[in-house]
């Protein structure tokens, strides 16, 4: 699936930084290998296959260096140390940093299949059949199926004696459709992506998954809109997950935190959510994107921002740990050789609770809003925690029952106010990645888990649109 790998090259540029004075040098190695496949209305509108690797050098000298090479000779690495170095010594002003600790790591996805060696048209029969079969239903104006594989492979070595390698292959299909009927229009969409090979996509009924989406769109599509107002309501899994995701997770990074743009800066010890509440950054959850170390060379630990309501730390890199007195949390993380690390998340989400998700709705009567078919994302301002989202086809709920769709969701308010009315917490934790998108952050793309179990809240704006 990949070239062979230059530890040696990589070990041997961590030597050559340090010997020429550098007080910690990183120096990694990227590939990734894409495959796309897209029909839309029945036809194949894109086979796109990309390929890129290369070696990322990050030194610290009297300041912060960064260099990049498509090329593994030695002499272009060395030339990119040799860049990052005299970059460092450009600053003027030392940057000061917080340790990491030596030792292995390494994770690699378990496969069958080889998703790279499987022929075209194989893969192409099965993003085709699906697509169709959703145009011969009456009602659906039009179908947009996609089939996405990829694989991304790290090597990250430092000075401080690390040595990390992993491998990440992910395989998933998309399906989104729009139903029109008397004039109104509805889109609604879901994907499934699964950490494997292409056994994954051939033992999975596509058909049934395509069903559901298809069906689901043509029902929303004859619902009415909620009347807009505050509602007490149950969310479910895949919508609190981009809530916490966007509305905390942003403002937990502790960049943000430092600039003084995160609602939550200066907050520690303080409650910030009701006491059913406990919200982690995680590297490895059922479900989620497996990351057991980050670009810097530090180990993924489990971060604990939210205990029992109660706000108890941020995300970090080696930089912002070091400007909060705090260790760094291994969530420095590039989109590829050519990128800086950020602060990032990897799978935030709730914990789960103690409540069965049947109890959420005992009794209840307010808005069931779900995640599940939403198609677009929504708006989120880490500074002030303010926040909008679109949601899929929700339901109106009396005295517990479920009695009416309703299309065109649109949630919004503040995350503080929401995590402090969480009355409760279900136990049903359900954490999903994708490998059609992930999170964007200054112009990168990151891989990310987003899930949660339901939960259920005591006061939310509702608009519909």
């Amino acid at each position: 699936m990949r070239s062979s790998t230059p530890e040696d090259l990589l070990l041997k540029a961590v030597d050559y930084a340090t010997s020429r004075g550098a007080r910690l040098a990183i120096v990694r190695f990227h590939e990734r290998r894409r495959e796309l496949i897209v029909f839309d209305g029945g036809v194949l509108r894109e086979y796109a296959f990309s390929v890129s690797s290369g070696v990322g050098v990050e030194v610290y000298g009297s300041g912060r260096g960064y260099s990049f090479t498509t090329s593994l000779s030695w002499d272009s690495v060395r030339r990119a140390v040799d860049v990052a170095l005299e970059l460092s010594k450009a600053q003027d002003r030392p940057v000061e940093f917080s340790r990491g600790d030596g030792g292995l790591l390494s994770y690699r996805s378990s496969y069958k299949v080889d998703p790279f060696t499987v022929a075209p048209e194989d893969k192409i029969r099965v993003v085709e059949e699906v697509n169709r079969e959703a145009l011969r239903l009456e009602g659906i104006a039009s179908a947009v199926t996609r089939m996405a594989l990829e694989s991304d492979y790290r090597i990250v070595v430092t000075s401080e004696g690390f040595r990390g390698e992993s491998e990440v292959v992910l395989s998933g299909l998309s399906h989104s459709v729009v139903a029109r009927q008397a004039g109104v229009m509805e889109r609604v969409g879901d994907s499934k992506t699964f950490e494997g090979g292409f056994e994954r996509i051939e033992s999975t009924d596509w058909l049934g998954f395509s069903d559901e989406v298809n069906e689901l769109a043509l029902k929303a599509v004859n619902s009415k809109t909620p009347s807009p107002g505050s509602y007490r309501a149950i969310v479910d899994n895949e919508l609190v997950g981009v809530v916490i995701h966007e509305a905390l997770g942003h403002a937990s990074e502790g960049d943000h935190v430092v600039s003084g743009s995160s609602v939550v800066a200066g907050m520690i010890g303080s409650r910030v959510a009701g006491e059913h509440v406990t919200i982690v950054d995680n590297g490895l959850v059922e479900g989620g994107y497996p990351l057991v170390f980050d670009d810097e060379g530090v180990a993924k630990v489990e971060t604990v921002v939210v205990d029992r309501g109660v706000l108890r730390g941020y995300l970090t890199s080696r930089v912002v740990a070091g400007k909060l007195g705090l260790r760094p949390t291994g969530n420095a993380r590039a989109e590829g050789y050519d990128n800086v690390p950020l602060v990032r998340q990897t799978n935030f989400y709730i914990k789960p609770g103690d409540w069965r998700v049947e109890e959420l709705f005992e009794g209840f009567t307010g808005l069931y809003i779900r995640g599940k078919g939403m198609v677009g994302g929504g708006q989120v301002d880490p500074g002030n925690g303010m926040f909008s989202f679109n949601a899929g086809p929700s339901y109106i709920v009396r005295n517990g029952e479920i009695v009416e769709m309703v299309r065109g969701v649109l949630m919004a308010g503040n995350i503080l106010e929401f995590l402090r009315g969480i009355e409760a917490v279900a136990r049903d934790l359900k954490v999903e990645t994708s490998v059609f998108g992930g999170c964007g952050k200054d112009g990168q793309l990151a891989r990310v888990g987003l899930g949660g179990p339901h939960v259920r809240v005591s006061r939310v704006i509702v608009g519909g649109v």
